[in-house]
């Protein structure tokens, strides 16, 4: 189950006066809607539901929100967090529930994530968000956290009612009595809240990414410690955990939002090959339609057969049936019938003699010696292999030739398929030029739009190539939101590292929704992935890093199981085991897929070695490999003779 399904979010808008003039704090103009939609629209894709909390103007909130419960604090004449967080932990119908204030726009698009992970690994009450800020004549960054931004579960409600009844409102304090994982955010600027007029004008300026790129990534890594108290711990203020997820955390993540585009059609079966089923093929038929030989030989009565007391028996060949001509005869005691394989069983008839067995053979007699086989031996029945009514491919099944011969054997002509899928890509950086134009001092060929292309063709795509974009941030955006209208997926590589012409991430961010940029693998560290919006469009979007092995590595990886979720199938891989026939280097930390060619050794046995040079800028270590070596997160160096997971290339890239 994704982890979207067990979270309630709950807006805290609920404060009985206002800070702000006339107008409460969520209901405030921001960037052509409210603060209150603003926030709406980055928590809505992290949640299962969502509910505010608000005690004036409640109807307004419910317009805004399209219906949803806004639900009044249960607790008289105290304006505060914990009287939201109480109602709110009330009506809540899931196990968890996600607090965020209606005057955060900016929040994190993987708020709920990070907050899930750190809750359950380390079975906490409640996960709060912390961030590092530098104040003014500090001489160190400080840690901050912002208990309003928290993931609690909902068993923690008799707690906080005993808490309120003794007449304590603060929230810090209350969080004291339970476990706390803290969750370690490094963009500080996701959690400002709007306190003044003059605070909502400067944020209502376009964000940084529009005119120049971020400085900070807006990630954020959970801090690996829980303990009884809300407060200290020199280990989470120091900021050194790496916020890269892990390979698996992010093939889940992807995993977990990505659901298959309901889009089918009929096709003739000759156009069906590599597409994916849009419903199960139903068998109209038995298979085989009758009882038929599975041998050239010879048709009689199991009956007949020489028992023990006989050496063998002689049986007089009265007629032929051939694949498609039945014989009509009807055999007698100590009679058959010569039959062909696939020929339909003559009336009478259970067991077949394959001729090579046979004693002896004449014009029209056969001798069987005792033994040779038994009573229904060769003999296929009718729906043996399908039954009229059963299911002969699933829906989901991508069509390979043996596919096709399976469903035109069922007499069928076309197929219900899955659209093609419809992907933009293009490549980023002001360096690229196509090949065939001349190289100026500091360009490089666009190698990766075609390794792109390839891989896209090959998973049956209908490709939209968009070229190259230059970097820069109005070319990047104007690009995205054009990919976004025409297609259902985009498939970019370059620009999603920390440079300073990197932008797609940042924009990536205002135009949607980012869930996460940072991967803990070689090669392929840099890797965007969430959903860009324009309008009533969207796009799943996957920013592939740069270098020309990290694009091939990290689109088998994360681009194509994603493209494959969409289509509605699934995206196997072939992987076995394999000696190494050399030592290989890795350090710990981090998943490393390493190009190798795969071979038998001398005791039959697969044995691997590695291409040469494992730089992600060595695109010959793709082309000369048939495999790749994955050695996991926490493995280190390899000895030789040593067993490692192999990852096949075959048919895959």
């Amino acid at each position: 189950m994704s982890f979207q399904n067990q979270i309630t979010g709950l807006i805290l808008a609920g404060g009985r006066g206002s800070r702000m003039g006339s107008v409460d704090k969520g209901l405030q103009p921001f960037r052509t809607s409210t603060l209150v939609e603003h926030v709406i629209a980055r928590l809505a894709p992290q949640v299962a539901s969502y509910a505010i909390n608000a005690n004036r103007n409640l109807t307004r909130y419910q317009e805004l929100a399209g219906n949803v419960p806004v639900l009044p604090d249960y607790i008289d004449g105290y304006a505060g967090p914990l009287a939201g967080l109480q109602i709110g932990l009330q009506f809540c119908p899931t196990e968890l529930l996600l607090t965020v204030p209606c005057d955060s726009p900016l929040l994190p698009a993987d708020l709920a994530a990070r907050l899930h992970a750190a809750l359950s690994e380390q079975n906490a009450d409640v996960a709060l968000a912390v961030t590092m800020q530098t104040r003014a004549g500090a001489a160190a960054p400080q840690r901050q956290l912002h208990p309003v931004f928290a993931l609690l579960r909902t068993s923690v409600l008799p707690q906080l009612e005993a808490y309120l009844a003794s007449g304590e409102r603060r929230m810090e304090s209350w969080f004291k009595s339970l476990r706390v994982a803290e969750v370690l955010f490094e963009d500080d600027a996701a959690f400002s809240n709007v306190n003044t007029l003059d605070e909502l004008q400067v944020l209502e300026q376009p964000p940084a990414s529009a005119a120049a790129p971020s400085a900070a990534p807006p990630s954020a890594a959970a801090v690996a410690s829980t303990t009884g108290n809300a407060g200290s711990s020199a280990a989470r203020s120091t900021g050194q955990h790496d916020s890269a997820l892990h390979v698996e955390q992010a093939q889940r993540l992807i995993a977990e939002q990505i659901t298959p585009l309901d889009a089918g059609h009929t096709v003739p079966l000759f156009s069906a090959l590599d597409r994916v089923l849009a419903q199960d093929v139903i068998s109209p038929i038995n298979v085989p339609a009758y009882d038929n030989s599975a041998m050239d030989g010879y048709a009689l009565r199991g009956a007949d057969l020489p028992d023990a007391a006989q050496a063998q028996a002689t049986f007089k060949v009265i007629g032929i049936a051939y694949a498609g001509r039945p014989c009509a005869l009807e055999v007698q005691a100590g009679e058959c019938i010569r039959i062909m394989t696939g020929a339909a069983m003559p009336v009478g008839c259970d067991s077949v003699l394959p001729q090579e067995l046979a004693s002896a053979i004449s014009d029209d007699s056969v001798t069987i010696a005792h033994g040779v086989i038994q009573q229904g031996a060769n003999r296929r029945f009718a729906g043996e292999d399908l039954k009229q009514g059963s299911v002969a491919l699933a829906r989901g099944k991508l069509l390979r030739p043996a596919d096709l011969g399976l469903i035109a054997s069922l007499g069928m002509a076309e197929v219900s398929v899955q659209r093609k899928l419809r992907v933009a890509f293009f490549s980023t950086g002001d360096e690229l030029r196509a090949p065939g134009q001349p190289l100026d001092e500091g360009s490089i060929y666009d190698s990766n739009r075609y390794t792109v292309f390839g891989m896209l063709t090959r998973l049956g795509c209908e490709v939209i190539d968009i070229g190259i974009v230059r970097d820069d941030p109005q070319a990047l955006d104007a690009a995205l939101r054009s990919a976004c209208q025409q297609a259902d997926a985009i498939i970019t590589s370059g620009g999603v590292s920390e440079g300073a012409a990197d932008y797609t991430r940042d924009i990536l961010a205002s135009l949607g929704q980012l869930s996460f940029w940072k991967l803990a693998m070689r090669p392929g560290r840099p890797l965007a992935f969430g959903q860009i919006r324009d309008g009533a469009d969207s796009a799943w979007l996957i920013g592939l890093p740069g270098n020309p092995v990290a694009v091939a590595v990290s689109f088998y990886l994360f681009a194509r199981p994603a493209l494959l979720a969409m289509m509605g199938a699934q995206a196997p891989q072939l992987t076995l085991q394999a000696r190494a026939q050399t030592a290989m280097r890795k350090r710990p930390g981090r998943t490393e897929y390493q190009r190798g060619i795969i071979s038998r050794g001398a005791d039959g046995q697969p044995e691997v070695r590695l291409t040469g040079a494992q730089g992600s800028g060595i695109l010959r270590s793709m082309t000369e490999a048939n495999c790749m070596v994955v050695l996991g997160h926490e493995q280190g160096n390899v000895a030789a003779g040593e067993m490692v997971d192999v990852l096949l290339f075959e048919g895959l890239i």
